[in-house]
């Protein structure tokens, strides 16, 4: 088999039931905290590491807006910020694929236990002719690569 480059214009975006059409995703990286140790008995002056744990930045996700919209992204920031009563009932997983031509994942990234914690309409301007893009923020609590 072939190997070759990947394009990255070609993806989609789901999170719970809901399926959006994006022009941007950001934020699919994760790094392990180190923790440096030294035992007060070891000959050498010099401290081990030892990996620590994981860390998640938050996943950023830009789309246009269109007048037949779907409401989707307001209706979860709504029950996030205003109907917690429950604890973490809002919560899901935001599923990104990288798709090939054929529309199949390629790579999938899941955040496990994300919702949704700033929702950015877009800005206005009267002597502006770009498309009008809306953004939305997710936090979560981990990242995981599924094949």
């Amino acid at each position: 088999m072939a190997e070759y480059p990947l394009p990255k214009f070609h993806f989609k975006v789901s999170f719970g039931d809901a399926e959006f059409n994006c022009t941007e995703v950001s934020g699919l990286d994760f790094e392990r905290e180190v923790i440096e140790y030294r035992a007060g008995a070891d000959n050498e002056y010099h401290k081990s590491k030892q990996p620590g744990l994981s860390k998640y930045t938050n996943i950023t996700i830009k789309r246009g807006s269109f007048i037949s919209s779907k409401t989707q992204w307001y209706d979860q920031w709504i029950k996030t910020v205003y109907l917690q009563e429950d604890g973490e009932q809002f919560r899901g997983d935001l599923t990104i694929s990288l798709l090939d031509e054929s529309h199949q994942p390629i790579i999938t990234w899941k955040a496990i236990q994300a919702y949704i914690t700033k929702i950015q309409s877009t800005d206005l301007k009267a002597d502006g002719n770009e498309v009008a893009i809306e953004t939305a923020e997710f936090v979560h609590e981990k990242l995981e690569l599924v094949k």
